[in-house]
This record gives structure tokens, sequence and C-alpha cells, in this order.
């Protein structure tokens, strides 16, 4: 039944693909939709490739090198991820603008009168674009990466260096080529799904092009069968994803790694190390907030807190009920799978039910609008609100993020020890008893990771808001969007900037708490 609910919408999609609307889809063949696929497709490229440097380098430095303060950057690189990329294009638009701060310094600095006595790049173009999303988005090649180099046996390591091969290009490369793809492909997954970023730098994508001919041109048909051309994209990513996933284990976490093979750096030495980590760590995330408090302390008096604390409520009370859905059907899920149906149909049809991740937001909230639209109209269920309710929100929250709460929880299921749960089993002790006792203790850091990042993405999540909300519901993220998009900056940071500190409160407390590595390539 969980999974029947979290398909729904996309199969509903699939479903409405195949009724055509000849005129419409005629009209974006031969106009838009070559545009869309190739700007799609450059931005992928770009945001892929960017992000593998970025990630890459930052992990290679921190897992080989022992320098200063790199106890502190090895954390600090995943701030990045604690902030939309949307809000980040928001920042980066006001600071370079011709009227932001940068552009009328250096007039006033060289005397120039107007745009035209000199050059200055734009950002709201292909190439900003990129750019911003992919100092946002590293943090998923960068940690993956980082954890496959630390534990990658070292005498590998020491073997290449006796032949005089490269450790990096020979050994670890290779080897962590499956985190490599798994992250980049999670790059790409999060790039195809953008919507505020590209909306607001005005980049047709085809996640725009759904979202224009859904809204815009109010042709359902033609958005679902847009919306098959961006399947076969996530299909692809997915296969990659999965083929990575199943290759992942290259090497034994109990040997020792990486870490025992770092060199030491002097704190001479130590500076072009720190200069590297800090250029992603400063532009995306140290300016963009500097940008969101110096916007928010000049506006102070502008700002109606009173809306701003009902907003914010709004948003815990949204993120909460849906994170702790997440978790329980993720638990049922798990636990059907490796307890109580353990067949191969069922573990399909959860993988199936996890792919939702992968989806536009704007393609999700499409499905579940027109899914719910449909329900309606059954006798007994016409009194009942379901289009533009907190329930229709929810389901599409909890198809989007399911794989979030299900992959953490059933990780950390798969390390529970069955002979600890067939013990307490044949003391005739229930099984329910045996998971309440057991294995929800033995899980708790997993329910914890699932808990705490499926909330920060709901928090985060732009277009299933925007389009699934009640009336006169806003969160932080619509707040924040009808402000930006027109262009009222300063009224938009605070909500911003408390959308950021609800992102980093994860980063701190799993760094905190638990040791990333123990929950990766298990």
């Amino acid at each position: 039944m969980v999974i029947l609910i979290i398909l729904s919408p996309i199969s509903f999609i699939l479903f409405n693909s195949f009724n055509f609307n000849f005129y419409n889809w005629n009209h974006l063949f031969s106009t838009k939709l070559s545009l869309y696929v190739i700007n799609t497709i450059i931005l992928l490229f770009g945001v892929g490739f960017c992000s593998l440097v970025l990630g890459l380098t930052t992990a290679w430095i921190i897992a080989r090198y022992d320098f200063f303060l790199s106890n502190i950057l090895e954390w600090a690189l995943l701030l990045p991820a604690a902030i939309p990329a949307y809000i980040v294009a928001y920042c980066y638009t006001d600071f370079l603008d011709f009227s932001g701060p940068l552009q009328s310094l250096i007039r006033d600095i060289f005397l120039l009168d107007n745009k035209s006595s000199y050059y200055f790049p734009n950002v709201r173009s292909m190439e900003g674009t990129i750019i911003v999303m992919s100092f946002v988005l590293y943090p998923y090649v960068y940690f993956l990466s980082k954890v496959s180099f630390i534990s990658t046996p070292v005498s590998l390591y020491e073997l290449a260096q006796l032949r005089g091969n490269s450790i990096f290009f020979n050994v670890a490369l290779p080897i962590a080529r499956p985190a490599i793809i798994g992250g980049g492909s999670l790059v790409l997954m999060e790039t195809i799904s953008d919507f505020g970023t590209v909306e607001f730098f005005a980049i047709e994508t085809i996640t725009l092009g759904i979202f224009n001919l859904w809204l815009g041109m109010n042709d359902f048909n033609s958005a679902t069968q847009l919306a098959v051309i961006c399947f076969t994209f996530i299909i692809i990513l997915l296969t990659i994803e999965l083929i990575s996933r199943n290759k992942k284990r290259y090497n034994d976490l109990n040997i020792k790694g990486l870490s025992n093979f770092k060199i030491k750096l002097s704190l001479k030495n130590s500076f072009l190390p720190i200069f590297l980590c800090m250029i992603p760590i400063t532009i995306g995330f140290v300016l963009p907030v500097i940008i969101l408090v110096n916007q928010s302390v000049s506006s102070f008096n502008n700002h109606n807190f009173e809306i701003i604390l009902d907003i914010f409520l709004n948003t815990i009370f949204i993120g909460g009920i849906s994170s702790f859905l997440i978790i329980f059907f993720g638990i049922l899920l798990s636990l059907t799978i490796n307890y109580k149906n353990n067949n191969n149909y069922l573990k399909l049809l959860a993988i199936i039910a996890g792919s939702g991740y992968a989806f536009p937001g704007v393609i999700l909230a499409l499905g579940t609008t027109y899914f719910f639209s449909y329900l309606q109209n059954i006798p007994v269920l016409e009194n009942f609100l379901l289009v533009g309710s907190i329930f229709s929100l929810i389901v599409a929250y909890i198809a989007r993020f399911n794989a979030i709460g299900f992959n953490s929880i059933n990780s950390g299921i798969l390390r529970v020890p069955k002979n600890i749960v067939e013990a307490s089993l044949t003391l005739n002790t229930s099984f329910e008893k045996t998971t309440y006792k057991i294995i929800l203790p033995l899980i708790k850091p997993s329910i914890l990771i699932g808990a705490l990042l499926s909330f920060v993405d709901i928090v985060k999540e732009l277009p299933i808001t925007l389009i699934l909300r009640p009336f006169n519901f806003e969160t932080l993220a619509t707040y924040s969007y009808q402000f930006a998009k027109d262009e009222m900056f300063e009224q938009s940071a605070l909500s911003s900037l408390l959308i950021v500190f609800v992102g980093i409160m994860p980063i701190i407390l799993l760094n905190l708490i638990l040791k990333p590595e123990k929950f990766l390539y298990k």
C-alpha cells in the first residue's frame, strides 16, 4: 500500500503521456523542444564536470595530507550543500548585477558612466548557472570520494609507490570510480531536477519547459510528454548509479586505510591546500551567507517578523510531519523486505518507489495534482478537499524524498546481525517487541540521518511546495521565491537565511555525533 501511494504520481504521468495534443506538441517540437534538450545537456555536462573537479580535488587534499586546519576544512567543505542553489543564485545576482555593490564600486573607482563603458560577465547566463550549481552540488562527489580514498587499503598505495606509479591516478582514482560515478550521478539528478535556479536565470531546460507547458499553456498532456523525455535522462542516470552501487565493495574497511598514510605538512606548506579548499567553501557558502546577513541587517526594520515566524512554523510543521512519515514508512518497508517478505518482486518495487528522488519536483507536483483530481471525481471522495491541500503536499514530499529515509534505514537494518533477531524470536518474543527492543535501538543513527536529511530537503524544496501548497500557505522557500522573482532581494534575505540555518544543523550534528564513513560502502 505504501509503495502504491508513492508510485501513484509517477504512474499517472506515464499513463497520461499517451494522450496527445498534436497542435501544442507540434508547436513545441518546431520551436522550443530542441532548445530545452540542448540547454539541459549543456547544463548536465557543465555542472557534472565542474563538480567532479571541485569534489575530487578537495577530497584528495583532505584524504592525502595532514595540515593546519584540515580537520575543520574536512567538514566545512560540506557546508555549501546546506544552501539551495536558487538562494545562491539570488545572492550573486544581487551582488554582481549592474546595480550591485561590486559593479558600483568598479564604476566609482574607474569613473565609468554606464554599462557600455566596460565589460562585466552576466551572472544570469548558462555559464553563471553552471558555476552557481557546481559550487553547491560538489559536496556529493567530495563526500563519497573522500570516504573511498580514506578506506582504500594502504598496502595498495605503498605498492604503487614502490613501483614508481602515481598513487592517485593508478590506485585511488580507479578504486574510487564507483563512488565518483555515484556522486556524479547524484549531482546530475539534482541538476536536472532544479527549477528555482534555471527559472530565476531564465535558462530554458526540460524541467522549466514542463512548468511552462502546464501552467503557461494549460496543456497537461504535452507537459507529461515532455516529462517522459526527462524520464529518459533520469533512467540513464539511475542505471549508472545502480551499476556503480553494485560495484562499490572494492575494499575492506577493517584494513588500515589512507588515514594512516597521510603526509604531514608544515605550516608554511599548508598555505596551498588551505587556499584550494577555501575556494569552494567561500564561493559556495561564506560569500552567500555574508550577503544574506548584510541584506537582512540593512532591511531589518522592513521585515514583518510576525509573518516570518508564522512561515517558519509552517515550514517546521510540514517538514516535521513529512519527515516523520517518510521514516515511519521507511521502517515498515525495510522490515517487510528484510524480515517478513523477502522476495525479489517486493525489492524491485521498493527500488522503483525510491526512484522518486531522481524526478524533478515539477514532475511529481504535476502527477500528484492530476492524480488527486482524478480521485476527487470519485463520488465517495467528492466532498473531501484533496487538490491543493496539506495532504496532497505531504504525499508529493513522500514520493520525492522516500528514498532518503528508506535507504538510510535499510542500510542500518542490513547491519543488524540476523542471529540477534533470530535469538529473540526463538525465545517466544513477538516480532513487534523484537523490533521495538532490539532493531530500532540498533538503527538509531540511521533513523537520525534519514530524518535530518529528509527534513532539510523538504525545507529547501521549492517547485512541489509552490505548486501544491494550499491557498495562503507559505513556507520559507516559497516566501523567499516570491520576493526574489520580483527583484526584492532584501525582503527575501531573512527567510533565505533561515533556510541556510536549518540546512547547516544536520551537517553540524552528523559531524559531531556520527562518523560518515560508518554508513557508506557497507
